[in-house]
């Protein structure tokens, strides 16, 4: 597959912005601004387990990068499994970087040695990076004692998994940019006869988004039980 061909210029959901993050840690709001704006700001290291919004904060520095007027790139990393070289060298003239999902390449030799090449040569040419991961660097399986060396240097930040009033905050603030009205009794019922995983909650905002325009009805409990 050809760098042309993967997923590196994906447009940038407008529901997944940096002013749209619900309880993230301090400060890292602050420093993902720093990173899309500012050459040689500090890198920034993202650990936290699937559903803790690592894609939506890679996404949204992107779509931050580019409303500052810079260029941005985003990898997820396990579109460049087994030929990741190929495709950091395709990304080296942007100003912002990210990297999402380091865990795919773990234990991948080649790809370690490509990506540790990467951030040497990105460090001397000014780029700003971004990568996120499930688990901090020395609990990766990286096998390349450099490679976990360089991200340690990073800022890390570990993203707490989002409690139910956060994931009833997110859905309401997701459906509210759809221009849905999410009945409090609709949102409890999801949360506590669907998946619970974030990602999974939001996929099904977008399937509920889509059924009730068809239906030309509100998303009510009754509704809820017909669709899903």
């Amino acid at each position: 597959m050809s760098v042309q061909q993967l997923p590196l210029a994906l447009r940038y959901p407008p529901d997944q912005r940096l002013e749209s993050f619900v309880d993230a840690p301090e400060g890292v709001i602050v420093h993902l601004h720093a990173l899309a704006q500012v050459q040689g700001a500090d890198w920034l290291y993202l650990a936290g387990a699937i559903g803790t919004g690592k894609t939506h904060l890679a996404l949204a520095l992107c779509a931050a990068t580019e409303a500052a007027g810079r260029r941005a790139a985003y990898l997820p990393m396990i579109a460049a499994s087994g030929r990741l070289r190929h495709a950091l060298e395709a990304l080296e003239g942007n100003d912002v970087v990210a990297l999402d999902g380091l865990e795919a390449i773990a234990g991948v030799r080649d790809d370690e040695v490509a990506l540790f090449d990467f951030h040497n040569r990105a460090r001397s040419a000014g780029l700003n990076v971004l990568y996120t991961a499930r688990a901090a660097p020395d609990a990766l399986g990286l096998e390349l004692p450099d490679l976990r060396s360089r991200l340690s240097q990073c800022i890390r930040v570990a993203l707490p998994t989002p409690d139910d009033e956060s994931r009833r905050e997110i859905l309401r603030d997701r459906a509210q940019r759809r221009g849905l009205v999410l009945e409090d009794a609709a949102v409890d019922w999801l949360l506590t006869r669907t998946d619970r995983d974030l990602g999974s909650l939001v996929l099904l905002l977008d399937k509920l988004d889509r059924e009730s325009l068809a239906a030309q009805r509100r998303i009510t409990v009754p509704f809820l039980k017909q669709v899903i």
